[in-house]
């Protein structure tokens, strides 16, 4: 079978891998051996299943192919401990993950898609554009390789790298089903986050999944004028109408949602703003996540100084609203989403292009 034939085999949930090992005549029970090799060992290869027969292994490694990252680049903050992957995809594309430790906990920070084409003003990862969706196994196994690098166990993961998750919205529901599956890792739902810029038809279809993640919403400006000149999604969906979409999603769930609120000096970072957001906020007693927005060079917007952020948070406390301003993590190694991916394949490029010149300057 030739290699583009072959199935993913990481990104089968267990059913489906009861359904192709019976098609080989093996027994139910090897699947479960095969799926704790994957997902519970983190096995990177076939010839790592000692329990399964030579013959079983040959036949696996003919018909599928399992997903093993592998890291291009390994950034470690001097600040704070926090790892900075960047992994080399089966194609040849690169994706970004962030591991950080915190007192609660280990968290990892994976991306759901190359590039991304919400096209949010503040962001590197959209600079570029969408160049496919990643596969449920290219999910897990940016959580199974930063696990296996530190030797550390993840306690909670948060899809908020680089793509929009609901854009990529089968692939992703398989990955939360096999990451909190009992019989894989069986990380809480409960510690999963799913951060959206606001497709509001994808959440309230998230609503009906009966999970109990924690979904985040990139919000960023209380008012369609502001909101619009952010993110273009803006313009698609309207802030009453992403509002209707999240009170269905805790009506259904009973799952508390959080703003997402990158603080634009300028821009967004006012008082009347902060009571507009309140006004939002109130009603689903969401919680408030406020970023100091990361700069990117591509971009001119510049961070909320500390006493603007700090009043910020103030007057959303005179209104009731829990309000948390983000520990900045990794600010030293290209902290923002997309950073790294973008410099190192423009890197790529310029060595490249080098080569196709014999090595020599071009004016």
């Amino acid at each position: 079978m030739a290699e583009g034939q072959k199935r993913d085999i990481k990104s089968l949930p267990l059913d489906q891998l009861k359904e192709e090992l019976a098609a080989l005549g093996e027994k139910p029970f090897r699947a479960g051996q095969l799926y704790r090799w994957l997902h519970v060992k983190l096995a990177r290869d076939f010839g790592e299943m000692s329990d399964l027969s030579r013959q079983l292994r040959e036949t696996l490694g003919e018909r599928y192919f399992c997903t093993s990252l592998q890291p291009v680049r390994v950034q470690v903050s001097r600040l704070d401990g926090t790892r900075k992957y960047l992994f080399a995809l089966p194609d040849g594309n690169l994706v970004e993950s962030v591991w950080m430790r915190y007192h609660h906990g280990n968290s990892v920070c994976i991306s759901s898609q190359v590039g991304c084409r919400m096209g949010c003003r503040f962001c590197a990862s959209t600079l570029d554009g969408l160049e496919r969706n990643l596969t449920p196994a290219e999910m897990l196994d940016q959580v199974y390789a930063i696990w296996l690098d530190t030797g550390e166990r993840v306690s909670n993961v948060v899809v908020m790298g680089s793509g929009e998750p609901l854009d990529n919205y089968d692939n992703l529901l398989t990955f939360l089903r096999m990451l909190t599956d009992e019989n894989g890792l069986h990380l809480s739902q409960r510690n999963v986050t799913v951060s959206t810029c606001g497709l509001a038809p994808q959440i309230r279809r998230l609503a009906e999944e009966k999970l109990q993640i924690t979904l985040a919403l990139s919000l960023h400006a209380a008012t369609d004028e502001k909101r619009k000149e952010l993110m273009p999604i803006a313009k698609r969906y309207s802030i009453a109408e992403l509002m209707e979409a999240c009170r269905i999603y805790y009506e259904k769930t009973g799952r508390r949602i959080t703003f997402e609120y990158s603080l634009v000096g300028g821009k967004n970072d006012t008082d009347q703003d902060a009571r507009a957001l309140a006004a939002l906020a109130r009603p689903l007693g969401c919680h408030v996540n406020l970023i100091p927005v990361n700069p990117i060079r591509e971009r001119d917007f510049v961070q909320s100084g500390r006493a603007r952020i700090k009043a910020f948070q103030n007057e959303l406390e005179k209104y009731k609203i829990n309000g948390t301003i983000r520990r900045e993590m990794g600010r030293d190694i290209d902290g923002a989403c997309g950073q790294l991916r973008r410099r190192t394949m423009q890197s790529f490029q310029a060595d490249r292009s080098q080569q196709d010149f014999g090595g020599r300057q071009t004016c």
